[in-house]
């Protein structure tokens, strides 16, 4: 019970500032590709800056918030910055038919029992975390407008080498 709270509080905290200095482990996670032509899981970027982002097709925002990552990702991905774009639709084909008006190249996975969201206490959509190069969570995003953007992007770079 204590560990649940001990997360609790540091989710709490995390919410409450973007960056922070947390060094909670990222919750880990394999999960099935959205178009369901594999698995990819958290452990495989470990070394890298990870962008982990919570979304639906119903998701007013999103529909700005998925180009305008992609544009980031594809910008300093040399440098070591990967997107994981998860998708809570019940239905996959929601989310597929999302991406065609929206597409992407960073990798797009698929969690419809929605245990993953709630391991991360996702409260709404989007929500994103960003995870250090040692799969540390240091920090969430809830919601999304395009003057996100700049801080996303700064608190990015200063992880990278």
């Amino acid at each position: 019970m204590e560990s649940v709270m001990t997360r609790a509080l540091i989710f709490l905290l995390v919410l409450m500032s973007w960056p922070t200095q947390a060094s909670e482990p990222a919750p880990a996670f394999t999960l099935p590709t959205l178009d369901g032509n594999g698995e990819v899981s958290l452990q495989q970027y470990r070394g890298k800056v990870v962008y982990v982002d919570f979304w639906a097709s119903w998701c007013g925002p999103c529909r700005k918030s998925l180009p305008l990552l992609n544009e980031m990702r594809n910008e300093l991905h040399e440098q070591g910055f990967e997107v994981l774009a998860i998708n809570l639709d019940d239905q996959a084909a929601d989310g597929l038919r999302f991406l065609e008006r929206f597409p992407v190249d960073y990798p797009t996975l698929h969690d419809a029992s929605g245990d993953t969201p709630q391991r991360y206490g996702v409260r709404g959509m989007p929500t994103s975390y960003l995870i250090n190069q040692q799969g540390e969570l240091v920090a969430v995003h809830e919601g999304f407008k395009p003057s996100d953007m700049k801080k996303i992007r700064q608190h990015v770079t200063e992880l990278l080498p």
